[in-house]
């Protein structure tokens, strides 16, 4: 597509071909030249003004034709941020006066927002199920996204916030809704006051070495500057207002403790009936004859309810009356058949950010019908098997987009249900039957759907009951190990099936062996190479159980397909998680006298020592306590292999401060460690070990003075274990000396 002139008509036609185009908008965004004049007449239409319009008007349809780039193409994205659009917008509305046209205002506010939703959508993390992560444009996406929120920025659109024209501050809202993604970004547009305020509260009292960034959320009150913005148009009558308030309400209200607490009140020195509470609003709004506001509405009540009550250090269980006022919404919305597919799935997600990881919540949603009606509509989109042999079905290609994102919303929020308790579990099995569409969706071409059906299979696996029977003999389990060995798998896919996997090479498990039979050592050995600590992760985790319980001559061969290499690299690693997995696996392997004698044959007795004592060490608790019952096993071994750990002094360092300063479990697997070592009592005296297990008889804690976290309980059992360390050291010292 070549554009030789730049005027009113042109670009008029150029919009009226890009809208809805896709490939339009591809051909168009390679033309550089052309890109760069539409960026250049923002701020500069006099060069192109001509008797077929005005210089606004040259201006409107520029951003325009913005506007509809920055939709659905990533390539177009990424030709307008090199074109430095995103700045050239900022620019223009930094010099916007009082007699700014209103159709500017308005253009320029809803291209700036379509180009930093377009960002977010790139960048993540996804608001409405699952996207593609893997486009190249995401780093630049990246960097204009971090832009958009820095305070200069800031600075310059969200005083838009409060233009008398309601296009302009509605863009600027929906802005803040789809973009705000990270807790950074969050926490900027919530402690920002306009310059203006921000240098009378500077000057207010402020003393010479604070910031004036640092004091100002201090006296924003109400949630911030925005906030209570966003609140007062929650008041308008116009519904496109309110949704956009709501939106962007949610978003800052998201795991954002600080802001949603002061949404859930009055501000100060203000009644209800002057100020109504903001989250009585969005309940209230719930209710409304818009989907649009409904959904809005619900998901910032949602957000409000989860994070107020998520205080790190006084929680509280969510407010459930307000919660029971979302989930009748969204369970009506869910049951609808008359609401369009997306409003539906949005009313899957909401349901699902509203109860996860709250077993409370999770119940009454259950109670109140919740996994009946997305159980129902599962079953309506997923076809029939296509012979009465119930062969999984041949999914349409062609099926719209919108039901595939709908099926993927219905399966993440019953995979959520079905996490917090056996009851439903058996109900998504027994009950509502379930599996036959589960098995069908892990064959979908959608990522999403097999994503969530994955994560279906995660919930249903961590019941015994469930896995000894209804994944065994419904084929479940097999059809989630095919997904989990596909080469070509997407990485997020493969990472929930992994998740699964991990409970189902548990020793419980009936599928332990027929997975082992199949390869599972091979591609987890794979998996720990991955690039991604999430899978290296999950792939220990799976390692971990696997070998757990395990007849030597197994474990030996998990361990020749993994390979030693691989696991003493995670030692080392730098994610904790990791690192953590990976000594867990070894306290596994080395259960017995001869298992610790190939771990030490096969890590090599100064690396696997080293290892351990840099792991006591460590400022992870997780670490730490891994490291100190490998230790304890290591210290069952052979007595050649116990006195190796007794002549390394680093390590018998690391022991004895990890008497002093690690947390009590840690400190009681170490002293389980002494008890065994015993006998080479002069070593552990020489290493001030013994004086630290008198201090922890007499005392309870080490000689820093701290107790055992948890009372009197807990300091109990470190005195009991401390003492028969002591015991069993005199004993060996008394033999000594009557053989001396």
């Amino acid at each position: 597509m070549t554009i030789e002139t730049v005027n009113v008509s042109t670009l008029k036609r150029v919009k009226n071909k890009v809208i809805g185009n896709p490939s339009a908008k591809i051909m168009l965004a390679q033309d550089e030249l052309f890109v760069a004049t539409l960026v250049k007449s923002l701020n500069a239409p006099e060069q192109f003004e001509d008797a077929a319009g005005s210089q606004d008007d040259i201006r409107v349809e520029a951003a325009h034709v913005i506007t509809s780039l920055s939709y659905g193409s990533p390539e177009a994205l990424r030709s307008l941020l090199h074109a430095n659009a995103h700045q050239a917008f900022l620019y223009a509305i930094s010099r916007f006066d009082p007699s700014e046209p209103t159709a500017t205002k308005a253009a320029f506010a809803r291209a700036l927002r379509a180009i930093a939703v377009a960002c977010a959508e790139l960048v993540g993390p996804s608001q409405w199920g699952l996207r593609d992560d893997s486009s190249p444009v995401r780093e630049d996406a990246k960097l204009a996204l971090d832009y958009f929120f820095q305070l200069e920025v800031l600075d310059v659109y969200l005083p838009l916030l409060t233009d008398s024209s309601t296009q302009a501050s509605t863009s600027i809202a929906q802005l803040l809704g789809a973009a705000l993604r990270a807790p950074s970004h969050r926490t900027a547009v919530a402690e920002w006051i306009p310059p203006a305020e921000r240098g009378r509260e500077a000057s207010r009292g402020r003393r010479r070495w604070e910031r004036p960034e640092a004091i100002a959320p201090a006296h924003s009150g109400g949630g911030g500057w925005v906030a209570r913005y966003l609140t007062t148009l929650l008041r308008s009558r116009d519904v496109k207002v309110q949704a956009a308030a709501l939106s962007a309400l949610a978003s800052l209200a998201k795991d954002n403790h600080d802001v949603a607490v002061h949404l859930t009140r009055a501000p100060a020195g203000r009644s209800n009936a002057d100020s109504p509470v903001t989250l009585t609003l969005a309940l209230g709004l719930c209710k409304s004859r818009s989907t649009d506001v409904q959904l809005a509405a619900g998901l910032c009540a949602t957000h409000i309810i989860r994070a107020s009550a998520a205080n790190h250090h006084h929680p509280a269980p969510p407010d459930l009356t307000a919660s029971l006022v979302v989930m009748h919404v969204m369970n009506r919305m869910i049951d609808s058949k008359t609401e369009s597919p997306q409003s539906r799935t949005k009313a899957c997600f909401i349901l699902n950010y509203l109860v996860m990881d709250e077993k409370e919540l999770c119940q009454t949603a259950f109670d109140k019908g919740s996994l009946a009606k997305l159980s129902d509509l599962v079953h309506t989109l997923t076809p029939p098997p296509t012979t009465e042999n119930k062969v999984p079905p041949e999914w349409e290609e062609d099926e719209p987009e919108s039901l595939c994102c709908l099926r993927e919303a219905a399966l993440t929020t019953i995979a959520v249900l079905a996490l917090a308790d056996n009851d439903i579990r058996r109900d998504v099995t027994d009950g509502q039957r379930l599996l036959p569409p589960l098995a069908s969706a892990l064959t979908h071409r959608h990522t999403g759907v097999r994503y969530a059906a994955c994560q279906c299979v995660r919930a249903l696996s961590r019941s015994v009951a469930v896995t000894r029977t209804s994944l065994v003999d419904s084929g479940l389990g097999a059809a989630l190990f095919a997904v989990f060995t596909k080469d070509d798998e997407d990485r997020r896919v493969v990472h929930a099936a992994l998740a699964a996997v991990c409970n189902l090479v548990n020793q419980y498990s009936p599928l332990r062996t027929p997975f082992l039979k199949q390869g599972v050592a091979s591609r987890l050995a794979r998996l720990l190479r991955s690039p991604s600590a999430e899978l290296r992760l999950s792939a220990l985790w799976a390692l971990k159980n696997l070998v757990y319980k395990c007849a030597p001559e197994t474990k030996r061969d998990i361990m020749a397909d993994v390979g030693w290499p691989a696991l003493d690299e995670r030692l080392d690693d730098t994610d904790a998680g990791v690192r953590e997995q990976a000594l867990n696996l070894l306290r596994n392997f080395a259960d017995c006298e001869d298992d610790v004698d190939a771990v030490f044959d096969a890590l090599g007795r100064t690396r696997l020592l080293d290892a351990l004592a840099s792991a006591l060490e460590s400022r992870d608790a997780d670490v730490a306590l891994q490291a100190a019952f490998t230790l304890a096993n290591l210290a069952n071994g052979h007595a050649q292999r116990q006195a190796h750990i007794l002549a390394h002094e680093p390590l018998l360092r690391s022991l004895r401060n990890a008497l002093v300063d690690a947390p009590v479990d840690a400190r009681c697997a170490a002293l389980g460690a002494i008890i065994e070592l015993a006998w080479g009592a002069a070593q552990l005296r020489a290493a001030g070990i013994e004086s630290t297990l008198r201090h922890l008889v007499e005392f309870g804690g080490g000689p820093s003075g701290g107790a055992g976290v948890g009372g009197g309980s807990v300091d109990k059992e470190v005195r009991e274990r401390a003492r028969r360390a002591l015991e069993a050291m005199e004993r060996v010292s008394v033999e000594d000396a009557n053989l001396g």
